[in-house]
């Protein structure tokens, strides 16, 4: 029985490999860009081919900088935890490639008529469904098993994707970053599952917290993630917007990065930095500012907005994640809701706002190509004017404050997908018979997915004594242990025995005033001894 429990998982992931396949050959195609018929001096401009350069030259840079930030970026991110590294990495390689596929399948039936297109820019919204998925699986990283984590990929694409074809279809929002569509979707899908698999072991485990070399692995994902975040909120726009869309999101980032140390010292007591902080809060610029990236927020805007994310995100570290933990029994591991959900909410906002002082003084009618919701509906003189002027489509005729409307709409809608679909997933996922759950000495550990090296693994029956020193926790993640409060950790087969060494050293000390050195306590000279050794 246990030889074919092992095999449940290469078997549902070769099957679904299958299905793939099976879908790929009888529904997708070439797009016309990367079809031989029209070679390379086709451009598809959304509805229709005009003869231009061949999209590699406009869109690969951009989907090669996403996709970086996909399998480094976020992979490494999630290194922190000190015996999680492969499956971080590992795990996160695996759900993306899966995503990569099931997104570009379910996103091309929503948008399709007839089969799916597959292009440059089909690749860079299936990226994006990649990193949906992938900011709710650091809401519940080391707690879920890899199959379990498939599982809600599966379902979590078909939610996401339902959602923003609503908002962009419906409502007919901007949201260039994805920061709606992505960010706040994925944090709060998490979080709402997270809060269903809450287990009281999590709160418990040694194992949630980061040693020195993790902590480094884990700033190379947040550097090239830094790095990169301009082109992830600007791969889809065009022209003018894309432009602005880079240099928004570079003085955000700027200004974030700044700030974030300045609060990070703030914060603590002895003005230190903390490297949570620092490998997450510095992003949140980004995430911020992604809805209204390509608007028209002027410099100055954009370094508001990262001020604002930076202090939002430092804060929500170390005040919210220990709030929603001890009060609200809801474990994040990575902070999604500091790095991904608060921002992504602040970016509707900003968004919002910009979209209700949008106007032609400001934009020229460059406003309809941004907002295409607000030019005029069809048979008015006004549609007849612009028309003589840009290239544009009859549209809704909204105000601004409409547009704006619309926005906020948006938001709460995904927030209300989110939420329902994430608790329905959460419910599944824990009460759905043989998909492996890990278990309470399982929890943030490589060794029950990986074959790891001998001087990863906890040998059986060997005490192992963790000193207030070694238990390097994660700052202000949810499992606090205050230095100064430190228990004796002692890692026994099979679990984990908390154990406080203030009050083993105080009955020790009894025992010894009550029958003497001779008779000291019994499970205080085996502490010493093994102390000793």
């Amino acid at each position: 029985m246990a030889a074919i429990a092992k095999l449940k998982f290469p078997v549902v992931v070769l099957i679904l490999q299958g299905v793939f396949l099976v879908l790929f050959a009888l529904t997708v195609e070439y797009d016309d860009s990367a079809d031989s018929k029209y070679g390379s001096t086709t451009f598809r401009n959304i509805t229709k081919i005009i003869p231009g350069d061949n999209m590699i030259k406009n869109y690969y840079p951009m989907f090669q900088d996403v996709h970086v930030m996909i399998f480094v970026g976020f992979g490494f991110l999630m290194t922190f935890l000190k015996r999680y590294g492969f499956s971080a990495v590992g795990i996160n390689m695996l759900i993306a490639a899966i995503v990569l596929q099931w997104a570009t399948l379910v996103q091309g039936y929503l948008h399709a008529h007839g089969k799916v297109h597959i292009s440059l820019t089909s690749m860079i919204t299936a990226d994006f469904g990649a990193a949906t998925v992938l900011i709710t699986f650091g809401a519940v990283l080391g707690k879920v098993s890899p199959i379990q984590m498939v599982f809600v990929a599966m379902l979590e694409v078909v939610f996401s994707s339902t959602n923003e074809w609503i908002g962009l279809t419906y409502f007919k929002v901007s949201d260039v970053g994805g920061s709606i569509f992505v960010h706040a979707f994925g944090a709060f899908f998490g979080l709402a599952m997270a809060r269903v698999l809450y287990n009281e072991d999590v709160e418990k485990s040694t194992k949630e917290g980061s040693v020195y070399h993790s902590d480094i692995f884990s700033m190379v994902g947040t550097i090239f993630l830094w790095l990169f975040w301009p082109s992830f909120n600007s791969a889809l726009a065009v022209g003018d917007a894309q432009q602005r869309a880079v240099l928004n999101t570079y003085m955000a980032l700027a200004s974030c990065c700044v700030v974030t140390f300045a609060i990070s010292s703030l914060v603590d007591k002895d003005r230190k930095f903390d490297m949570v902080h620092i490998q997450n809060a510095t992003l949140a610029g980004g995430v911020a500012v992604g809805t209204s990236a390509d608007m028209m927020i002027q410099p100055a805007g954009a370094l508001a907005v990262g001020t604002i994310a930076a202090i939002l995100s430092t804060c929500g570290y170390k005040y919210v994640t220990p709030f929603l933990s001890s009060k609200l029994k809801l474990h994040d591991t990575c902070g999604v809701n500091n790095l991904h959900g608060m921002p992504a909410v602040m970016a509707a906002v900003v968004g919002s706002v910009a979209s209700a002082l949008a106007t032609t003084e400001v934009y020229g009618y460059g406003l309809y190509r941004k907002f295409p919701a607000m030019t005029p509906k069809e048979g008015t003189p006004e549609l007849a004017m612009i028309q003589s002027y840009v290239d544009v489509e009859a549209g809704d005729g909204r105000t601004a404050g409409e547009q704006a409307g619309y926005q906020m709409l948006a938001l709460v809608v995904t927030l209300a997908i989110a939420i329902v679909t994430g608790i329905v997933t959460g419910i599944i996922i824990k009460f759905a018979p043989n998909l492996s759950a890990p278990q309470r000495s399982q929890l943030f550990e490589d060794e029950m997915f990986w074959g790891v090296p001998e001087d990863h693994i906890i040998k059986p029956n060997i005490p192992i004594i963790i000193t207030p020193d070694d238990d390097n926790t994660r700052g202000s993640q949810p499992n606090l242990h205050q230095h100064s409060k430190a228990p004796l950790l002692v890692e026994e087969p099979g679990e984990i025995v908390l154990q406080s060494r203030k009050s083993s050293s105080s009955s020790s000390s009894d025992n010894d005033k009550e029958k003497g050195k001779e008779n000291g306590n019994n499970k205080t000279n085996k502490v010493n001894d093994v102390e000793s050794v």
